[in-house]
């Protein structure tokens, strides 16, 4: 609290500007929707000294399942993949996180599940104690975390409807809006709907077999609610429709 008392003073100097952001702090596009968004200009420069920034090519892992949770990632870019393993050995994909989520944040001290770039990625890293330090002492941050972590569970919710109650095409009709819905919230390209991970990880987290995912996107593109772009881009041509055929009508 002393460091951000005399932080202030000093950015509120006559004589002084506020210390300059990191360069990739300066030019996040995805400030506004992560933990940042809760800071001003003054306490920002702090924040910001408790990170570093990194990269992750595609592919690469960026955390075990039940590796010890040292680290909090804030994503400023890319798409990760969430997975946990099955006492079979095989891997079942539980969600995708993007520019704003947070990765590793966890009650436990161990990480809950596996964390893959699906596509490159960069983000802030915060060693986990120290961040969890500067959320309980500042009201703003913590705030800004209770909203997140409670939109997650909103879209958990969301997710267990979509396996317990729904057909392979209300599903891949949901995930498609999900993803829409997503981007239009980060303020990046909501149509055609990018699809950067792999169908298999689509599968996995729809509970549907590769096969099913083909054929309900081609089920789809007949119907007229959707274009096939490309293999990572779906057009959709009647939001309306499509919404209409992802809760059952």
């Amino acid at each position: 609290m002393a460091y951000d008392q005399a932080q202030r003073r000093y950015c509120d100097s006559e004589e002084r500007r506020c210390p300059a952001l990191p360069t990739h702090c300066a030019t996040c596009h995805a400030r506004q929707l992560s933990i940042c968004g809760a800071l001003d200009q003054y306490d920002l420069p702090g924040f910001a000294t408790l990170s570093s920034h990194v990269r992750f090519r595609a592919g690469q892992t960026i955390c075990e399942e039940g590796a010890p949770a040292d680290w909090v990632f804030s994503v400023t870019s890319g798409v990760i993949g969430l997975h946990k393993a099955l006492p079979d050995g095989r891997r079942q994909t539980t969600g995708f996180l993007f520019a704003g989520d947070l990765v590793g944040l966890s009650s436990r001290i161990v990480n809950a599940c596996g964390a893959e770039a699906i596509t490159d990625v960069e983000a802030c890293r915060f060693a986990r104690r120290r961040f969890e330090t500067y959320m309980n002492e500042h009201q703003e941050v913590e705030t800004r975390l209770l909203r997140m972590t409670a939109d997650e569970l909103s879209a958990a919710h969301d997710q267990m409807l979509l396996l317990g109650r729904k057909t392979a095409r209300e599903r891949v009709a949901s995930f498609l809006l999900q993803l829409a819905d997503r981007a239009a919230r980060r303020r990046v390209q909501a149509n055609p709907v990018l699809l950067p991970m792999k169908r298999l990880a689509i599968a996995d987290y729809l509970g549907l077999t590769i096969e099913t995912v083909s054929r309900s996107f081609t089920g789809l593109a007949r119907l007229g609610v959707i274009e096939m772009v490309s293999v990572g881009a779906v057009r959709i041509v009647s939001m309306a429709d499509l919404r209409d055929v992802a809760e059952g009508r």
